[in-house]
């Protein structure tokens, strides 16, 4: 009885770890359970967001297609407008769209460029002068566009004496475009990892060199994107150019002639022009090939400026 009594004390022990063993597991696998479910609903909201956000554009862009691809021809790219644009096509008016963005491209690269070096490998990042230019470009990033075009008619067309024109118009841009520009390639600068500096400093290449044929290729993804939130802003842009470039339908002949930029001539058809949706929406599809085809050759060239450089 004493040695039944001792064995059955001693199997007492191996239950208790096995119950605390399987409770173990059980806690184990519920916290596995949901951190499934928890990942899963995570992606199902990613997808859904993603989804929605495709299903707008394409939404968009169907009605747009569905309402403008009739009116759509090569005599419409050809010729002016003509009966106030109801008639006639946009020539002039994607004369004046090129040169406007020309002029602000023209502006803002080299000025966002050479900023951005200066933020990202020239100055502290905790220091007053740059705290000071990044807090300004963040507000200025966030101001209405109207703003801008109240700014450049009284700086650019009155102060300085250009009118309404194609030059006030790009100029105005650029100060848009510039704080999107600037922040999105010092961040890609600052990406950038430290041993690529140390490695060239060590091997005895020079800053500039440095900085062309290593930080400035490896910053070019942050470029491109800079360059296509820029663009995509100011192209579509209206409020700024009211004040800026005007609405006059006509071919410019010069940088100091007013133009009408495709996005006004939209706004100008859809909302003053009775009888000119027809052509407000073939409009609307120009528009957005012409920014598609922008974004394309920026992604384009941007890697064939990485891969080069890769290479050499």
């Amino acid at each position: 009885m004493a040695l039944f009594s001792s064995h059955s004390h001693a199997a007492h022990p191996s239950k208790g770890c096995k119950k605390r063993k399987f409770l173990s597991d059980s806690r184990h696998h519920r916290h596995r359970s949901k951190i499934a479910y928890r990942d899963r609903l995570l992606s199902i909201i990613v997808w859904f967001v993603a989804l929605s956000v495709a299903a707008s554009f394409a939404i968009i862009l169907g009605h747009l297609v569905w309402y403008g691809s009739s009116h759509l021809s090569w005599e419409f790219l050809t010729t002016d407008p003509e009966n106030a644009g109801r008639e006639g096509g946009i020539a002039s008016i994607l004369v004046s769209t090129a040169l406007i963005l020309g002029v602000c491209l023209a502006v803002a690269l080299p000025l966002g460029l050479g900023t951005a070096i200066l933020l990202a490998e020239f100055t502290a990042t905790n220091n007053l002068f740059s705290r000071l230019v990044r807090r300004s470009l963040d507000m200025l990033a966030g101001v209405p566009s109207i703003v801008f075009g109240l700014f450049g008619n009284a700086f650019f067309c009155v102060t300085l004496g250009l009118g309404f024109s194609i030059l006030s118009g790009g100029l105005t841009l650029a100060c848009m475009v510039l704080p999107i520009l600037i922040r999105s390639i010092e961040e890609g600068l600052r990406a950038v990892p430290e041993e690529y500096r140390l490695g060239a400093a060590s091997l005895g290449i020079s800053r500039t060199s440095t900085l062309i044929h290593l930080l400035l290729p490896a910053a070019v993804p942050s470029l491109v994107a800079g360059l296509i939130l820029g663009v995509g802003r100011v192209i579509a842009e209206t409020a700024a150019l009211i004040y800026t470039s005007g609405y006059v339908d006509r071919t410019p002949t010069s940088l100091f002639d007013s133009g009408r930029a495709l996005s006004l001539h939209i706004y100008e058809l859809s909302m003053n022009v009775p009888g000119g949706d027809d052509n407000a929406y073939a409009s609307a599809v120009i528009l957005v090939i012409v920014i598609l085809l922008i974004n394309t050759t920026a992604i384009y060239l941007g890697k064939q400026w990485h891969n080069r450089s890769l290479q050499q």
